[in-house]
């Protein structure tokens, strides 16, 4: 899967303060240090190289040793400030607090490691925004898409290690219903999922939260797994149909939010991105968002069963009224 902006931005930021404590850095460390490929880190330093702080002169930008670079080594001469303690205004240390608090909601779905680092950033954060703390209401509703009487039985079941019963709508509108065992909960971009073991599939399972209908309790005790390392990552199914789309540029953000398989530049600027398929509805609706970007879909019978569902979809409007007087 092609690597998702915000990733690289956490990596180069990374890198900066990493440089800053090491002097004359082959490219080769540094790639292993950071688990890239030493072009991917030449390509990092020359994204670094031309970004700094506003004003973007010469002497605003974030500088390295040309001559060093070239013998393939990495010296930071100038890391304009990045790694810097943060200092939060009043406004901002309010805005986080919140956030934290509204966490907090869902503290008994977290393990205990991650229940004692949510405390312990919690109570830093109020230490450090003083007074100003009293405005934050002690209890923030968490917007996390699930009706609240899922979201209660989330967490009683991740709390006491029981087993769920879910009644969960797929992303073809399909409703299933399934005994797991739920591992915890996760975030990812604007979603939170259920990592659970799914018993029916006898595999783990992520969970679209909004898309749980309903969430029972049950008596019998939830077993433990074995949940691969990157099982918080949702992986596309290998049994899929492999669908390759080619798309504007404008449209990237395709290749950093969905699953894919591999992604491959063209000279005009566009993209191609390779995806497995196992729903077709929710590969219709992903080319119906980005129609307009959308410049070929392969397998040709792929683009037509697409054209098929949108003209349906426009048949679907009625015909506006004329206004009378009007011909």
């Amino acid at each position: 899967m092609p690597e998702r902006a915000s990733d690289r931005l956490v990596r180069m930021l990374g890198m900066i303060a990493y440089l800053e404590r090491h002097e004359d850095v082959p490219v080769e460390q540094v790639a292993a240090q950071f688990g890239v490929t030493p072009e991917q880190v030449m390509a990092d330093v020359d994204t670094l190289w031309v970004t700094g702080t506003p004003g973007y002169l010469p002497d605003d930008l974030i500088d390295f040793d040309a001559s060093s670079y070239e013998q393939g080594v990495v010296r930071l001469t100038e890391g304009r400030g990045m790694t810097r303690p943060l200092r939060l205004g009043p406004r901002e240390g309010v805005a986080l607090l919140a956030a934290l608090r509204s966490l907090a909601a869902l503290r008994p779905a977290l393990d205990a490691e991650r229940a004692a680092v949510l405390d312990s950033v919690l109570a830093k954060v109020q230490a450090a925004t003083g007074d100003a703390a009293a405005g934050v209401p002690v209890e923030v509703e968490l917007q996390v898409g699930a009706v609240p009487a899922v979201a209660a039985a989330l967490g009683t079941a991740l709390a006491r290690r029981r087993r769920l019963r879910l009644r969960y709508v797929d992303a073809s509108d399909v409703v299933t219903e399934r005994d797991v065992d739920p591992v915890r909960l996760v975030s990812q971009d604007e979603h939170s999922y259920l990592l659970a073991w799914s018993l029916p599939a006898d595999a783990e399972r992520l969970f679209r939260v909004d898309r749980i209908v309903d969430a029972t309790v049950l008596e019998a005790p939830a077993d433990e797994h074995p949940v691969a390392a990157d099982a918080d990552v949702f992986q596309p199914d290998a049994s899929g149909d492999l669908v390759t789309v080619r798309l504007a540029g404008r449209a990237r953000w395709v290749a950093e939010s969905v699953p894919v398989e591999g992604m491959r530049e063209r000279s005009d600027g566009s993209f191609e991105v390779d995806l497995r398929v196992v729903q077709r509805a929710w590969l219709q609706h992903l080319l119906l968002q980005v129609a307009e970007d959308v410049l070929d879909v392969r397998p040709p019978h792929v683009a037509r069963d697409t054209a098929t569902a949108a003209r349906a979809a426009l048949e679907a409007y009625a015909p506006l009224p004329v206004p009378t007087g009007e011909a």
